[in-house]
């Protein structure tokens, strides 16, 4: 790991799947990097390596100036960041949380999929404080995060998105500032309603493809060559043909997305009956017990095994 000392002190809180690699990537980069998160064994990669571990959220913001975060849900960023109560799971205590220890000019980068509405809340509060937030998710999945390829959408202030600009770049290959607060967050949305809809498009299409005894494989080679052809097809329909379920990106999370992008379409007046039947179908394979597998898993839905 390189040594250099003058590189800004960075924090980052969620270290799971995509987390962990992320903020491998700073560190390696030579970047002070302070961690902290609830399942410390997921930190301890990281602390290996030379990272320091935090005992809370505060901890972290006190010792950085950029902290990143990448957290499940909104309650859950609410909580980490601003200490609020959190539906889905408490990560912090009273007065532990980012807003506590965060010193003015510091810049907070949240990577989490959250509504567009909680980068909103966040941002007008940590500017109370003088503090900069960018709402900036990821799409790529576990592959994109290991190899530092992931396509990042931000928003927030211009000059903030700059000066996070070189660490964002150390993630990811395509970084775009997409305006004011909550645009990043938008612009998630909108990714994750294409991606469903490709899956369950694939998982339809080869459903057909299985009942009719085409070869699988063949059948997705000559269609992904052509105007059918998607990232998922290319990716992930080989992995549900082989029955690899493992998670680069877990069917809850994208049926989480899914709400996060329905609520966002009801507050602008918007109907998106394709998106809702893509939700209604990822429901489903929940439901069905698959929450932890990979999206590929949707084909469950319709698949004959």
């Amino acid at each position: 790991m390189p040594t250099t000392t003058s590189l800004p002190p960075v924090g980052y809180i969620g270290l799971g799947i995509m987390g962990r690699p992320m903020a491998g990537h700073l560190l390696r980069a030579g970047y002070p990097l302070t961690v902290y998160n609830r399942t410390r064994a997921k930190a301890e990669p990281l602390v290996a390596e030379g990272a320091k571990l935090a005992d809370s959220p505060k901890a972290v913001a006190e010792a950085s100036e950029f902290i990143f975060t990448n957290v499940t849900d909104s309650p859950d960023l609410e909580s980490v960041i601003l200490g609020e109560p959190a539906a889905a799971a408490a990560h912090c205590s009273h007065k532990s949380a980012v807003i506590d220890g965060v010193r003015p000019g510091s810049i907070v980068i949240d990577n989490s999929t959250v509504a567009p509405a909680t980068a909103k809340k966040i941002a007008d509060a940590l500017a109370k404080k003088d503090v900069f937030f960018l709402d900036a998710p990821v799409t790529g999945g576990e592959k994109g995060a290991i190899e530092a390829t992931l396509a990042i959408m931000v928003g927030g202030d211009e000059n903030a998105f700059q000066r996070a600009l070189p660490l964002l770049q150390k993630m990811g290959k395509t970084i775009l500032h997409m305006g004011p607060s909550g645009n990043g967050q938008m612009t998630k949305a909108i990714n994750q309603i294409l991606g469903a809809l490709h899956l369950v498009a694939m998982a339809e299409a080869f459903a057909l493809a299985q009942a009719a005894g085409l070869d699988l494989e063949k059948t997705r080679q000559i269609v992904a060559s052509g105007a059918a052809g998607s990232w998922m097809l290319s990716n992930l329909a080989p992995r549900a043909f082989a029955g690899d379920f493992r998670p680069g990106f877990k069917a809850g999370l994208q049926n989480k997305d899914l709400r996060i992008a329905l609520e966002a379409a009801a507050e602008l007046g918007l109907d998106l009956p394709a998106t809702r039947l893509a939700r209604a179908d990822f429901q489903r394979l929940v439901d069905m017990g698959c929450a932890d597998e990979g999206t590929q898993a949707i084909v469950k839905t319709r698949w004959k095994r």
